[in-house]
């Protein structure tokens, strides 16, 4: 069925809630979606490609035929297309892959035990603590028992590896107290495992209350060493407890939901707090979710999908943007709960703290599975949210002008790449339309050549053949102002903003139409802003001096009889510098197209007997 007769058959449908599911020739379902308005939902998918993403495309390309469940309500089109997604696992929905499963902490039963998180217990004669559904959580509690009990957290077999080498950093950051180096006796070793073993079976405060107990007994008995050392154990567990406060929360029981795009790829991150504690982390990469993804559908289905696999939903869901058919999905995670559930959007306080957390670990997961740092998409998505930019800018590109006083009128363009500096992209332009000082005439054609040259490179979808998602110019409004109509005559939707320096030449804002934006406030976008700002004036002022240095050695090669401007140029083009020219002789010279016997002898008469008379 080819797509006129899909939209035909689109358009017969009624305008009632229902399921509709997508399938290909061979009859598989690759898409269900479910519509408030059947007719209007699927018709959509059968007009237009303009605003379609990517993925709608690829689908729509494979559908063959489609068929539709009418339902009473959204409301039961909703859990009607949760339990076919469930089932099917159409290829075209958000799949979310559930990896929960029970993990333990493993304490094995040598005579030098070690405690370690593993994800299934073995018949091995060990001692294992769990099941636990948080594998975040007993990693978590794993590294802190052995930080604060300063076990050791390496291979290493004792008493095998005794006295076989130094210590590694951990003893000397007292966190591993050695015994690859018999800096601790076995006896001290085995209780110091018990104490870990007690505190993550009794938890942070009656491990607490049991040392503390033990250290006033030991210090009426006038063991001050032992007492000295639960004080510092003490002190430890404190610390960590403190660290853990960062992430707590006055809200009881929530989760915390946020999403993270780049380029084609997304990754969903979750917190989840129970007793206004973080008590366990989860990240989901979505691969081709495409680049104009619609985020609000997207994270409907992904709430969807996932607490389709959790039992537990807690009454309070912190989102960081909106989501599609909001009342008909807080009816359903009611239900499914049973009891009331809320969604918080909050842009303030412990609970926007809390959101950029959730962020930032899904900006590093996503980073990750890309080739490149979490704080470098952090700050290109804080950059984003600062500009009011609908994605984050992978490219950018970033202009600067650089004279003096009007002579060798020259521009740099550098380019960032995913919050990096791009170097085969750099471009060096030297002005051709006028001579003399106006920086916005300069940044003008400078940006129209660069587009002059897209239209012609276009294809290639590289170098001048991409166009960036924000343009940066090394200035204020009226840079902005010059390069704003080669944009709109051309019809180019990009993001144009400038740089501002204070008086002291560093970068103190971004400028567009609607006036300054501060950044000094958000600290990775100053330090991304300010690193562009800067590598720009370098790349720009660079070429300038370039110039400045040719046009200095051109002076001088015009003052030999026969060689004028145009051969002054040829000869450094060939030669590179004048040290090389001096250093030729008649027959190099003539080497060079435009020079002739006459010139050539000249220019060696010039270096070398005129120099030695």
């Amino acid at each position: 069925m080819n797509i006129k007769e899909l939209r035909e058959k689109a358009m017969k449908l009624p305008l009632t809630p229902g399921v509709y599911i997508m399938k290909n020739v061979k009859d598989e379902i690759i898409y269900i979606g479910k519509a408030k308005a059947l007719k209007n939902r699927v018709s959509q998918y059968f007009g237009s490609e303009k605003n379609h993403q990517e993925k709608v495309k690829q689908m729509v390309a494979n559908v063959d035929h489609f068929d539709y469940i009418l339902c009473g309500s959204e409301f039961e089109a909703l859990v009607l297309e949760c339990s076919l997604i469930k089932q099917h696992k159409p290829k075209y929905n958000i799949l979310l892959k559930d990896d929960k499963g029970y993990s333990y902490i493993k304490i094995t039963n040598d005579s030098w035990r070690k405690i370690s998180f593993v994800m299934q217990k073995d018949d091995d004669n060990a001692e294992y603590l769990g099941p636990y559904m948080s594998s975040w959580y007993a990693k978590n509690a794993v590294d802190e028992a052995l930080k604060i009990f300063r076990l050791p957290s390496c291979n290493k077999t004792f008493p095998r590896d005794c006295k076989k080498g130094r210590p590694c950093l951990n003893y000397y950051i007292k966190q591993c107290s050695a015994p690859c180096s018999s800096k601790i006796s076995h006896k001290d070793y085995c209780e110091s495992v018990n104490e870990a073993v007690e505190f993550l079976k009794s938890g942070n405060s009656d491990s607490i209350k049991i040392m503390t107990e033990k250290m006033n007994a030991a210090a009426e008995n006038l063991d001050f060493e032992l007492a000295a050392k639960l004080r510092d154990r003490i002190t430890a567990v404190k610390r960590i407890t403190e660290k853990q406060k960062v992430v707590a929360t006055s809200i009881p029981e929530q989760d915390v939901i946020a999403i993270m795009c780049e380029g084609e790829d997304a990754c969903f991150a979750v917190l989840r707090f129970s007793d206004g504690r973080l008590y366990d982390k989860e990240d989901f990469l979505i691969k081709d979710i495409g680049q104009k993804a619609d985020i609000p559908l997207a994270r409907t289905e992904f709430i969807q999908q996932y607490y389709s696999m959790r039992e537990n939903i807690p009454p309070v869901i912190t989102l960081d943007g909106e989501v599609e058919d909001e009342d008909v999905l807080l009816k359903w995670l009611s239900e499914r709960s049973e009891k009331r559930v809320k969604f918080l959007f909050s842009k303030r306080g412990e609970q926007q703290h809390i959101l950029e957390m959730c962020r930032a670990n899904a900006a590093e997961k996503l980073a990750q599975s890309r080739g490149h740092l979490g704080h470098e998409l952090s700050a290109l998505d804080e950059l984003a949210k600062l500009l009011g930019l609908s994605k984050v800018p992978e490219y950018i590109e970033s202009y600067d002008i650089s004279n003096l006083s009007g002579s060798e009128n020259v521009a740099g363009m550098v380019v960032f790449k995913n919050g990096r500096p791009f170097k085969e992209a750099y471009r060096r332009f030297r002005i051709k339309s006028f001579v003399g000082q106006n920086d916005y005439a300069s940044m003008n054609e400078v940006l129209n050549r660069r587009f002059d040259e897209y239209e012609k490179n276009k294809d290639s979808g590289e170098g001048f053949g991409r166009l960036p998602d924000l343009i940066l110019l090394d200035g204020g409004k009226g840079q902005v102002a010059a390069v704003k109509p080669v944009l709109e005559q051309r019809g180019l939707d990009i993001a144009l903003f400038g740089m501002v320096k204070d008086d002291k030449h560093r970068t103190r804002a971004v400028t567009g139409d609607g006036g300054e934006i501060a950044i000094n406030s958000k600290r990775q976008t100053f330090t991304l802003i300010s690193s562009i700002q800067d590598e720009v004036h370098r790349f720009a002022i660079g070429y300038h001096r370039i110039a400045r240095k040719k046009k200095a050695f051109s002076s001088s090669l015009t003052e030999i009889d026969g060689i004028g401007t145009e051969r002054a140029k040829a000869l450094l083009s060939y030669f590179k510098t004048v040290k090389r020219i001096k250093e030729a002789d008649i027959d190099e010279l003539l080497q060079v197209k435009c020079m002739n016997r006459p010139a050539a002898e000249a220019v060696y008469r010039y270096y070398h007997y005129d120099s030695e008379n």
